[in-house]
């Protein structure tokens, strides 16, 4: 069973989903508002938020930007914008998946089983990843070069994380999409460069002087020790 926030404005869709989880075995608790949401993950987290953009005090958007500065709890955002901009953007910002309605009970659920699962396999994550000078603690969300801790955002050292424990090998953008945004439909390469253009910022290289990360052109990405 797991602790559920819903955060809904829609009475009809609010109470509809808080009856259909609960008979699922899970404990909701729900607010319309993203103000209140973010009182509630402070004080008493959940295990998962079920979060609408459309809210009436705050952009949900926004209230997600709010969130991931204030806590790391999963979150399934719920909602009738299916702009596939608006998908990158949401999952960009930290969402861990993402929903457009009219959905399913069946397969919200799915959803937040498969998010559950996912974080549970992070924290299995047996001994730090290490690739030359980089080192990559997936357990405790933490990586240093030559000893330097790097500010890395939780996207960036999830992709970082998946590359090195493939270090040596070519990884397609497909492929990150997939595993690392669970975007496996693609259609969203940029999202990929973007946030490869800023590791390798952090890692102090570029496209044009890579140390660690290698574009195979038409490929994909390699990341690899400095030779």
């Amino acid at each position: 069973m797991a602790q559920l926030l819903l955060v809904e404005d829609d009475v009809a869709i609010r109470g509809a989903l808080i009856r259909a989880l609960t008979e699922r075995g899970h404990a909701v608790s729900s607010t319309q508002t993203a103000i209140e949401a973010l009182q509630i993950v402070v004080d008493s987290p959940p295990d998962l938020v079920i979060l609408d953009l459309g809210l009436p005090d705050l952009d949900g958007y926004e209230a997600l930007r709010m969130l991931r500065a204030i806590s790391q709890v999963p979150v399934v955002v719920a909602t009738a914008r299916d702009d596939e901009s608006e998908i990158v953007k949401v999952l960009d910002a930290g969402a861990d998946d993402y929903l457009v309605k009219p959905f399913g009970v069946s397969q919200i659920e799915a959803r937040i089983r498969a998010v559950l699962r996912r974080l549970a396999d992070e924290t299995r994550r047996g001994e730090p990843v290490l690739v030359g000078e980089l080192r990559l603690d997936g357990a405790a969300h933490e990586a240093t070069l030559e000893g330097r801790p790097l500010d890395l955002s939780r996207r960036e050292l999830e992709l970082l994380y998946y590359l090195a424990m493939r270090a040596g090998q070519v990884v397609t953008k497909r492929e990150m999409l997939t595993h690392v945004w669970r975007m496996p439909y693609g259609g969203a390469d940029k999202t990929v460069d973007v946030h490869v253009s800023w590791l390798r910022r952090k890692l102090g290289e570029s496209a044009q002087r890579p140390k660690y990360l290698h574009t195979i052109r038409g490929v994909g990405m390699k990341l690899s020790a400095p030779s």
